[in-house]
């Protein structure tokens, strides 16, 4: 069963956006995944990431049959 992603309104300065939409591109990802890559790895690296958090899908398309996951 999917879990419900929460949604948030972040609000950025317009440099700072930019340069998070080209190093998402970079890395194939969405701004947002990468937003979300970021802020894990974040999380991770200061041990707050709790325990019970799922993994974060890699980059790029779902190879086919993982589009669930």
């Amino acid at each position: 069963m999917a879990v419900e992603r929460k949604k948030i309104l972040l609000r950025l300065d317009p440099g700072v956006h930019d340069a998070l939409a080209r190093w998402a591109a970079d890395d194939l990802r969405s701004t947002n995944a990468q937003i979300e890559f970021l802020l894990r790895r974040a999380l991770a690296e200061a041990g707050r990431l709790p325990s019970g958090v799922g993994k974060q899908r890699g980059p790029g398309r779902p190879a086919k049959g993982d589009e669930d996951e």
